[in-house]
């Protein structure tokens, strides 16, 4: 081997071999980066899906449970200057979430010595997010003490948060015919009586990604659900 090809093999890296080596592990680094990257997002997103999934299962499961056990009652005493309890069922229109208040038997007592038993007062209505605009939540309304004011009093708590739509519709027994509203407390609306079915969609925000590039389509839940008790309780007083 000559003296030339030896110093040839011994010589270290010029100035630009060393540049095109930085460059290349530069390249590789940001497509593992983008690579891990890409990976994390889409962890994130199914598990995104997935919490709001359960959310509005758990939402659609509550409302069935209670909108199933309502009832409404004619048990009024004579003197009207003693009544100390008005039960109803009143279903409005709302944007864009309707509103129900009405009386149930699903209360469940979860404070110790609590003085509540199976009835309830709850409504259902949106609410705008004071912190983020434009968004707006399903909450619940519960009072397991019925009162004068069906519509009033206890606690508030969101149901599912950031919804799309929150739709109700009632099942009239008598005409078979489905009614955006209803109302138990006047004799214009459907006086003492309950509708057979109220059918529920509720639409969540920010559900799984369509295409790329595109919006997260919502997340829709329909139910129909049946209300046993469709007259004013009376057994009391007939």
């Amino acid at each position: 081997m000559t003296r030339r090809r030896l110093r040839r093999l011994l010589r270290g890296f010029t100035l630009v071999e060393l540049l095109v080596a930085i460059v290349v592990l530069s390249m590789i680094s940001i497509l593992i980066y983008s690579a891990f990257g890409g990976m994390k997002r889409s962890r994130e997103g199914i598990q995104r899906v997935g919490d709001r999934y359960r959310e509005g299962r758990l939402a659609m499961d509550r409302i069935t449970r209670e909108i199933s056990s309502a009832y409404v009652s004619a048990h009024i005493p004579i003197d009207q200057s003693i009544v100390v309890v008005k039960t109803a069922f009143v279903g409005t229109r709302g944007t864009p979430a309707d509103r129900l208040d009405f009386a149930t038997f699903s209360n469940v007592r979860r404070d110790r010595d609590a003085h509540d038993s199976d009835q309830a007062e709850i409504s259902y209505f949106g609410e705008a997010d004071k912190k983020h605009s434009g968004q707006n939540h399903l909450v619940r309304r519960v009072s397991g003490r019925p009162d004068l004011k069906p519509e009033r009093g206890g606690r508030v708590e969101v149901l599912a948060t950031d919804i799309d739509l929150f739709d109700l519709e009632y099942l009239d027994p008598l005409t078979g015919q489905w009614t955006e509203t209803w109302d138990t407390s006047q004799a214009t609306g459907q006086l003492g009586r309950l509708p057979l079915q109220v059918r529920v969609i509720l639409v969540l925000n920010e559900g799984r990604r369509a295409a790329e590039g595109r919006g997260r389509e919502p997340i829709r839940f329909t139910s129909k659900i049946a209300i046993p008790i469709q007259k004013a309780l009376t057994f009391a007083t007939q």
